[in-house]
């Protein structure tokens, strides 16, 4: 079984003091995906760069604290792509790839547009653009599974107070739509959602208004794969037990040996 993870940090530095490298040296992860990681090189230990049996690799953003993605990975990849070629989207650090034989991994963070109506206009040229990118990875013959915060909730199932949000930055109906072309004209698969059909399977919770202890949250974290590698996923996992992030962790088991 390969065991791909996906977490959204929202600071690794905050996430170390709250466990996550214990955590994650128990979790038995293959590849762990991790966005947010808020902080550049120089901010770095070793602990966090390479932990016990695991190689790291980062796309930072060029803003300090600032968005950043990462992937950990127990077999060294036979090749790392950082970045886009875009470069207002790279300044941001979203995207890392690793590719293992046929298999390319991508740990992506999609922008928020919950601040202001300048950051929702960002997170449209970015959809926008990540479009083509996606069609490419859909006819390139390759099986991706690009796991990370869309920021995006795609159905109603999937946060609980929908009604209340249609208007709000991640339930809007462009956004949905897009993410349905993702699904319907790439032919690429939410792979959580074939797994578990059932309501409440939430990633995300506000800080406000004890959404965690009531589970009122989102779920805005995917592995959005090919139909090959898709078709491979035996089980999947939302890890609540104890908290890192803002965020779960999200664990998908796939038949499949790297």
């Amino acid at each position: 079984m390969l065991r791909i993870i996906t977490l959204n940090l929202n600071g690794i530095r905050s996430a170390a003091t709250k466990g996550f490298f214990g955590w994650l040296a128990k979790s038995k992860g293959d590849i762990v995906c991790v966005q947010e990681v808020k902080a550049q090189a120089n901010d770095m230990s070793s602990h966090m760069l390479y932990p016990p049996g695991y190689n790291g690799f980062f796309h930072y953003a060029e803003k300090k604290g600032y968005s950043g993605v990462g992937m950990y990975c127990k077999t060294k990849p036979d090749k790392v792509i950082t970045g886009l070629g875009v470069a207002d989207i790279d300044a941001e650090g979203r995207y890392l790839r690793c590719d293992f034989g046929n298999l390319s991994v991508v740990s992506v963070y999609l922008p928020s547009g919950s601040s202001s109506e300048e950051r929702q206009a960002v997170k449209f040229s970015f959809m926008r653009r990540f479009f083509p990118h996606l069609r490419e990875i859909a006819k390139s013959g390759r099986e991706f599974v690009l796991c990370g915060d869309w920021n995006i909730a795609h159905k109603e199932i999937d946060l609980k107070n929908w009604r209340g949000n249609q208007k709000n930055s991640g339930f809007l109906p462009e956004e949905r739509a897009w993410l349905t072309r993702v699904f319907d004209e790439l032919s690429l698969v939410d792979v959580f959602r074939r797994l578990n059909k059932q309501p409440e399977q939430y990633t995300w919770w506000s800080n406000r208004g004890r959404a965690w202890a009531k589970n009122v949250g989102w779920r805005i974290d995917y592995h959005i794969a090919t139909p090959g590698i898709a078709g491979k996923a035996k089980r999947a996992s939302i890890y609540k037990s104890r908290r890192f992030s803002d965020h779960a962790p999200l664990t998908i088991d796939y038949d499949l040996q790297l």
